[in-house]
């Protein structure tokens, strides 16, 4: 059984950078652009080459980020026609993003270091690489088709150096490289900088929020995207895997909880860049992480039930 006091420890420091983010809106004015901007072009790309050189690239590990940013691309491909049904190009396009992506590092890697071995830590990691791999490469894209040119969205996606990031770390694990200790020891600072940013963007951005901007139909959108269709798309994902090979249980608990946590707090910073509806995703992305703790404990158990863990 998943103990809700599990899940308040990460809820409750997410919340608080996120206040952190809304006091600095309203009491100092800070513009939360240029962090958005440094955040894609900086902190993120070297955040994803020190986690994956860490982790150890083999194979095997490589195989799940491949499948986890394939499985991304295919729901937020499927999704971005359907809502062009129901809502503006701008707001389309950030729905289709969001749809493809969850909150799997802020928010559920603590949960996946309560739950998991370290060996199911190391799948779990490589498996978030794919999700944050999507997000900067077809999730840009569709973001960006929301008020750009294909040319321009492309010129965008190759301009991203989080790209490079990875390819370079898969060179210098393919060719044997040892990083020095102090440098690989220096960068160690990033990854919870890029937490605290990204996060903090939250409140920046909400604190600019007027009750006009309240989108019910875009909310109730992500809110069914991240905790109706993720959720059980991961049970089918493993029981198929079950039905075809022997899948590790850890593994299994893994994908589980890729599908169960909320929405990307990188839906506001890729918003934010892009000046496609910050605003609207902030709140969604506040919506579904004060959900997190009501709606885990009762679906991850669920899940693993029905999936035999």
């Amino acid at each position: 059984m998943i103990d809700p006091g599990a899940l308040l420890g990460p809820l409750w420091t997410l919340l608080a950078f996120v206040g952190l983010g809304w006091l600095a809106a309203r009491r100092l004015a800070i513009d939360p652009r240029p962090i958005a901007t440094l955040l894609i072009y900086l902190i993120a790309p070297v955040t994803f080459f020190r986690g994956l050189l860490l982790g150890g690239p083999t194979p095997h590990y490589l195989l799940l980020t491949l499948a986890l940013f394939l499985l991304a691309s295919l729901v937020a491909a499927v999704i971005n026609p359907l809502a062009k049904r129901f809502l503006s190009p701008q707001e389309s396009a950030l729905l289709a993003f969001s749809s493809g992506t969850g909150n799997t590092g802020y928010f559920g890697l603590p949960i996946a270091m309560i739950l998991l071995p370290p060996e199911g830590v190391t799948l779990y990691l490589f498996c978030i690489l794919g999700v944050t791999l999507y997000e900067f490469t077809v999730g840009f894209y569709l973001s960006a088709r929301g008020q750009f040119s294909v040319r321009q969205s492309l010129i965008k996606i190759v301009r991203l150096p989080l790209i490079y990031a990875f390819l370079a770390a898969l060179l210098v694990s393919g060719l044997g490289l040892t990083l020095p200790t102090t440098l690989m020891d220096s960068l160690a600072v990033f990854p919870s900088t890029y937490t605290l940013l990204g996060m903090m963007i939250i409140g920046m951005t909400l604190g600019r929020v007027a009750i006009r901007e309240i989108d019910l139909r875009f909310m109730a959108g992500c809110v069914a995207i991240r905790y109706l269709l993720w959720p059980w798309l991961m049970l089918a994902v493993v029981l198929l895997l079950q039905m075809l090979m022997t899948l590790p249980d850890e593994l299994a608990l893994a994908l589980l909880l890729l599908g169960v946590v909320p929405m990307a707090a990188n839906v506001v910073v890729v918003a934010m860049e892009l000046g496609i509806k910050p605003e609207k995703g902030a709140l969604a992305v506040l919506a579904t992480t004060l959900a997190a703790p009501l709606l885990i404990p009762l679906y991850l158990p669920l899940l693993m039930r029905l999936a035999g863990l």
